[in-house]
């Protein structure tokens, strides 16, 4: 009971905090693109997945890394995490002083070939002051996941966010006509301020907070590597098809005819404005996959096949459930909410039309922190790879042929191929058995039944839905309609268990 008390108290948490930075980071976007354009905030996207593949090489996936390594080490008798840790942060010390060697002697190349443009070699070589300090963060954060205090990464990530955002909208504000060079380097300066101040909350924390162990740790560092290489690689893999993707969206845009400008306008309201919001309300999920990480890392480490089991029927259940209420609402509401948050009707557009595929974006947060977690990195690479061969050849053919639109159809390809492999991977692996009626066609009628329902209360009451209080109104009692109804007929509650029953929750110890 204390174990649920405390996961369900973290995960609460987290989604309060993931709302807070999600809702704060679509704003961001808007100001930028309102502030700079739509063409500067593609610049913005473009240098912000070529600065998410040097973190994710400089770091080694250290977030992962370290979160999986130092669980697996707590649950052992003889232990001492901390000196997991320090072999951790010795090698984030050694990546990022090569990738930032790296940067300094191939930033012209970079700026022209990635970035499409030979003015940002300087900006460029100002990213490993985001980097190293980026990477210790990434230490001390999964250090303290694996600890269970989501507090103290919550916290960090929130102060890592205010500092960035606020170093972002000063110099938005005071720039006049920036160069793109001026707009990676805005980029880039936010990020290293937004690590600096993460870092230096983690350390007075770590400092304050952490215990001696007098035991031989169960890595060496040599150990430390061996068992932390094909996590790195998975990331590295991941972030690396990921930002060649980016890069050869513009460049495909431009086949299709659009202009440079046009190109790197059309990819930014996708980065900046389509997938935040397709995503937004998956906070939950991302709040809860860190934790998943480290329970089903725990639980493989001491052998206890049941409860992997019970943890993946249940999340992969509530999260169907969850992804198939959260596409209709975008399917239906796509366009509001394109103009709401500044993309205009090509983002509205855009967003309805990829709505079906959210259920395997969020497929996608679960399951890959259960595959991360009970050890199958080696799959879960092979699984990327694949994907994002996938992704990348439907933008080399499509998008020339189809322009903006060959971006949903790599989407759709990509996501709907790889999360079905992952969902058959863990079937596999863990036995559990999932019934389509209750966990698909059940919430796809539901969620028809429930708007319709809706609708007619709107009209009954004289609203026409236009307004923005109006629609979250409808969305607010669509939501509770919908939940309500599926509760009824299921009697399966949020956190386990049958109506008239004691709910063990998800994340609880089943009884030996």
């Amino acid at each position: 009971m204390l174990l649920k008390n405390k996961i369900l108290k973290d995960t609460i948490m987290l989604t309060v905090m993931q709302l807070f930075l999600d809702s704060a980071s679509l704003l961001l976007n808007a100001f930028i693109t309102r502030r700079l354009g739509t063409s500067a905030m593609g610049i913005i996207s473009l240098t912000g997945s070529f600065l998410m593949l040097a973190g994710t090489i400089s770091n080694g996936n250290a977030f992962l890394c370290t979160s999986r390594l130092i669980s697996e080490e707590l649950g052992k008798e003889h232990k001492n995490p901390n000196k997991i840790l320090f072999s951790g942060l010795r090698l984030c010390l050694i990546l990022s002083i090569t990738v930032s060697v790296a940067l300094f002697c191939f930033s012209g190349l970079i700026g022209d070939k990635f970035l499409h443009s030979s003015n940002m070699s300087r900006a460029i070589r100002l990213m490993p002051t985001a980097l190293i300090p980026g990477a210790f963060s990434a230490c001390f954060k999964g250090y303290f996941n694996a600890f269970r205090k989501s507090s103290v990464t919550a916290a960090a990530d929130i102060l890592d966010f205010a500092a960035r955002s606020a170093v972002i909208i000063i110099i938005t504000l005071t720039a006049h006509n920036p160069s793109e060079g001026s707009i990676c380097g805005i980029m880039i300066s936010g990020f290293a301020a937004g690590s600096c101040v993460s870092l230096t909350y983690l350390l007075i924390v770590f400092a304050k907070q952490h215990k001696k162990y007098t035991d031989k740790a169960s890595l060496s560092f040599s150990k430390y590597i061996s068992f932390a290489l094909p996590i790195m690689a998975g990331g590295i893999i991941t972030s690396a098809l990921s930002s060649t993707n980016d890069a050869l969206i513009p460049i495909t845009l431009r086949q299709y005819g659009d202009s440079v400008s046009d190109a790197l306008s059309r990819f930014g309201i996708f980065e900046a404005i389509v997938i935040p919001t397709l995503f937004f309300p998956s906070v939950v999920l991302c709040s809860m996959s860190g934790i998943i990480v480290s329970e089903s890392a725990r639980a493989a480490a001491a052998g206890n096949s049941e409860r992997i089991r019970s943890i993946s029927k249940r999340l992969i259940d509530y999260t169907l459930v969850f992804a198939i209420f959260a596409a209709a609402v975008l399917m239906k509401f796509g366009s509001e909410i394109g103009n709401l948050i500044g993309g205009g009707e090509l983002a509205g557009r855009m967003i309805s039309v990829m709505s079906p595929v959210v259920p395997f974006i969020y497929l996608e947060i679960i399951l890959e922190a259960l595959i991360k977690g009970m050890g199958l990195q080696g799959f879960s690479s092979l699984n990327y790879l694949a994907e994002y061969a996938m992704r990348i050849s439907v933008v080399l053919i499509f998008i020339p042929r189809f322009g903006f639109y060959g971006i949903a159809a790599s989407y759709y390809a990509s996501n709907i191929m790889g999360n079905c492999s992952r969902l058959v991977k863990v079937i596999r692996h863990t036995g559990i058995k999932l019934n389509p009626l209750k966990s698909i066609i059940m919430p796809v009628g539901y969620s028809f039944l429930t708007m319709g329902a809706v609708e007619l209360l709107m009209r009954i009451v004289g609203a026409d839905g236009g307004a923005i209080p109006e629609i979250a109104a409808f969305i607010v009692l669509w939501g509770a309609a919908y939940f309500a109804i599926f509760r009824f007929f299921t009697g399966i509650s949020l956190f386990g268990g049958k109506k008239g029953k004691k709910s063990r929750g998800i994340f609880v110890e089943d009884a030996q």
